[in-house]
């Protein structure tokens, strides 16, 4: 087996995400997102039978910038996509990118035990995964 085969999801994602409700106004999220360098916020669940949404800056660009709508009078919630399709940290980096792909997706949350541990990319992928400082 090849040593590539064996990097998982863990190995590469992000452990740095923000979590929002969906409350909260695009403009009090594009803030938090510019704040923490993060390109995707996750709404949290409302319930223990809610799931998470997620909301990227595409999202915002697409659904609010070019249709003209205040981002101080949307909130969150109005352009969320839910549920949020996530990945297992013990995901083959491999199958995560063909997921992305099949899906047309580029990131989404690393979900462990029910609980959001991070997020994974394409470029975490690529720039992590291809690639090992070991390498």
């Amino acid at each position: 087996m090849n040593r590539e085969d064996k990097v998982r999801v863990r190995d590469v994602m992000a452990g740095t995400y923000v979590m929002v409700d969906g409350l909260t106004t695009v403009f009090e999220g594009i803030c938090l997102a510019k704040k923490h360098q993060v390109k995707a916020l996750i709404v949290d669940k409302r319930h223990e039978d809610d799931e998470y949404g997620i909301v990227l800056m595409n999202d915002i660009a697409k659904k609010v910038l070019a249709k003209n709508r205040s981002p101080k009078r949307t909130n969150i919630y109005e352009i969320m996509t839910k549920p949020a399709l996530s990945v297992s940290p013990d995901m083959n980096v491999k199958y995560c990118a063909r997921l992305f792909e099949r899906f047309g997706i580029s990131r989404a949350p690393v979900i462990d035990g029910g609980r959001i541990i991070g997020m994974v990319s394409y470029n975490n992928i690529v720039v992590n995964g291809m690639v090992r400082d070991d390498d």
